[in-house]
């Protein structure tokens, strides 16, 4: 009986020494840095754009710095027209940034809205997202666009 006790509790202490360890493995690898994460905004930005053309998008345009009304480039894909709203941050982007592009992607009379981020994003702003639309491109969506 002890000794069953023993094994129990050996089993047990492994199991919860695996599970600290693989949340740590996720948590490191959700947040490892990337080249991108050293990027100023309008680096940020030109990063973003060849992203896209290297993703197949045509016509990539970085608008000007101050004053775009909120969209940092336009593209056109598959005869799909783009505005996209790129935030190199280092916390999560929250809702300004959708306001900014569903403004953006209306006055550049553009199909699709899209924030591009070296982040993630905040609950209120996937909501928003979702109630207007726009596409959100987290971290690990722009990392893969890389991949490719």
């Amino acid at each position: 009986m002890f000794r069953d006790n023993i094994i129990y509790a050996v089993i047990g202490a492994a199991v919860v020494l695996l599970a600290v360890l693989i949340l740590y493995l996720i948590k490191r690898h959700k947040m490892r840095p990337l080249p991108m994460d050293e990027m100023e905004g309008h680096d940020f930005e030109y990063y973003c754009a060849d992203l896209l053309k290297n993703n197949g998008f045509l016509e990539v345009e970085v608008t000007k710095g101050s004053g775009d009304f909120g969209a940092d480039i336009l593209a056109e894909k598959d005869g799909v027209t783009y505005a996209f709203q790129c935030k190199c941050y280092d916390k999560p982007i929250g809702v300004k940034a959708i306001q900014e592009i569903y403004a953006g992607r209306d006055y550049y009379g553009r199909m699709v809205g899209v924030v591009m981020t070296n982040q993630y994003f905040t609950q209120p702003a996937v909501e928003l997202a979702t109630k207007l639309n726009i596409m959100l491109w987290d971290r690990g969506y722009v990392d893969n666009m890389e991949k490719k």
